[in-house]
C-alpha cells in the first residue's frame, strides 16, 4: 500500500468556538482506496501556514511511502530538514497528524480499531471531564463565585465526576504576579464549588502558566484546603526548575503537558520531578510519541490526562490511545462532546454521563463530514 495524495480542510468553528475558532484536519489517499484523516492541534492564528506546511512535507516525505511504517514516518519528518534539533511546535502538529491518518489508515486495513494495534483494551469507558466556565465564552471564568458553584453541581448532576476551571483568566505577558484580590476571589470560588459538590466531583485547577514562581506558590496554599486533583501549569513550562520548585512546596499533584513537542521533555520534567500528571496529545505528539511518552511516565508512577481543546479528529485519536495507556488517569473533553464536535462527524463520539464510550469501528473510528466542512470555511481572527 503506498499514499498517493493529500488533501487540506480549514473547518471554521462556530462561536463560541469551543476547541479554537478553526481546525485544520488533513485527509491521505492510498492507491488501495482507503482514506485516512488526521488533525493539527493549536493551529490558532497560523492555520493557513500549517496547511503550505502540510503541502510542502507530503511531497518529499509523505507521498508514495506505506501508511504502516509509522515509526519511519516520524523519524523521517522530524529529523529529515532539522537534523534532529528540535522543530518547535509547528512541524510536530503536522507530523502528529500524517501520523494520525496513518493510523486511520493501518487500522481501516486491518478492520481494526487503533487500540487493538496498540496492545488492546484496558479499559471499557474513559472518564472524562471539562471546563465550568461562561456559557458563551469559553476563556471566562463563571461571573461569581455562586454561579461557579451552581455551574459544578448541575455538572455534577450530569454525570461528570472531574470539574476544571481557571479562577484568574489568562493575563499576557507572564510570568507575573497574583493580586490578594484574586486570591480571595479563588478562595471563594473554590469554597462554593466544593460546598457544591462535596466529594462528589474532583476540582481540577489551572492558571495557564502566567504565574511567577513565588505567586504560583501563594496560589498553590490558598487552593491546597479544597483538594484539587492538579494543579495544572502553575509556572510556565519552559523553566523545569521553577515548576519543581513549586512542586516541592505544595501537596497537590503538579499537571502540564498541552505545550510540549516530544518524549524528551517530558523525560526532563518527570526526571527533575516537576510534574506528576502528564497531558500530552495526540495532535501535538502523535500516537506513536504519546505511547512513548506515557510508558516514560509510567516509569514514574506519573499519570496520563491527555490535553483536548481542539477538532474531533485528534481528539478521537486520544480516545484510542487513551484505551491502552496503564497510568490513564482521564481525558479532557469540551463539555459532552456534542454540537458542531459531533455534526462535523458522520458517526459522534459518544459521552455517558460522565464517561467516553470507545468506538468498535476501525481505524479511529470516525469518519469527517466533508460536506458540512467545506460548508464552514475560515473565520477570521477580527469577526466574531
Amino acid at each position: 500500500m503506498k499514499i498517493t495524495g493529500v488533501k487540506t480542510f480549514v473547518v471554521g468553528n462556530p462561536a463560541p468556538h469551543w476547541g479554537g475558532r478553526n481546525w485544520v484536519f488533513l485527509k491521505l489517499n492510498t492507491d488501495e482506496g482507503i482514506d485516512g484523516i488526521g488533525e493539527c492541534n493549536f493551529a490558532w492564528h497560523r492555520e493557513h501556514t500549517i496547511v503550505r506546511l502540510i503541502e510542502e512535507l507530503a511531497g518529499p516525505y509523505v507521498i508514495g511511502t506505506n501508511p504502516f511504517n509509522t515509526e519511519k514516518l516520524w523519524e523521517t519528518l522530524y529529523g529529515g530538514d532539522h537534523f534532529f534539533r528540535h522543530p518547535e511546535i509547528v512541524t510536530t502538529q503536522v507530523i502528529s497528524a500524517f501520523e494520525m491518518a496513518c493510523w486511520d489508515i493501518v487500522g481501516k486495513a486491518l478492520n481494526q480499531p487503533i487500540y487493538n494495534l496498540l496492545g488492546g483494551k484496558i479499559r471499557e469507558k474513559l472518564r472524562a471531564y471539562s471546563y465550568i466556565s461562561c456559557v458563551d465564552n469559553p476563556w471566562r471564568p463563571p461571573d461569581s463565585p455562586e454561579k461557579a458553584g451552581e455551574s459544578a453541581a448541575a455538572m455534577v448532576e450530569r454525570g461528570f465526576t472531574a470539574l476544571k476551571l481557571d479562577p484568574i483568566p489568562p493575563i499576557a505577558p507572564g510570568p507575573r504576579e497574583v493580586t490578594l484580590k484574586e486570591l480571595r476571589y479563588t478562595d471563594a470560588v473554590l469554597k462554593n464549588i466544593r460546598d457544591a459538590v462535596e466529594d462528589k466531583a474532583d476540582i481540577l485547577m489551572g492558571t495557564h502558566g502566567q504565574l511567577n514562581t513565588h505567586s504560583a506558590i501563594r496560589f498553590a496554599k490558598v487552593i491546597e484546603p479544597y483538594s484539587p486533583q492538579w494543579f495544572e501549569e502553575p509556572v510556565s513550562p519552559e523553566n523545569v526548575e521553577e515548576m519543581a520548585r513549586v512542586a516541592q512546596h505544595t501537596s497537590i499533584p503538579i499537571a502540564t503537558g498541552e505545550r510540549l513537542s516530544t518524549k524528551h521533555d517530558f523525560l526532563r520534567l518527570l526526571q527533575s520531578q516537576a510534574v506528576q500528571i502528564v497531558q500530552a496529545h495526540t495532535g501535538l505528539n502523535g500516537i506513536t510519541e504519546m505511547k512513548k511518552i506515557a510508558g516514560i511516565a509510567e516509569a514514574f508512577y506519573a499519570q496520563m490526562a491527555p490535553w483536548m481543546h481542539c477538532g474531533p479528529v485528534a481528539a478521537a485519536a486520544n480516545v484510542q490511545i487513551d484505551m491502552t495507556i496503564p497510568n490513564f488517569l482521564m481525558q479532557e473533553g469540551i463539555n459532552d462532546w456534542s454540537g458542531f464536535h459531533a455534526e462535523i462527524l458522520k458517526e459522534p463520539i459518544i459521552w455517558e454521563k460522565g464517561y467516553i464510550i470507545p468506538p468498535e469501528r476501525p481505524g479511529l473510528g470516525i469518519e469527517l463530514n466533508e460536506k458540512l466542512a467545506e460548508k464552514h470555511p475560515f473565520i477570521p481572527w477580527d469577526r466574531k
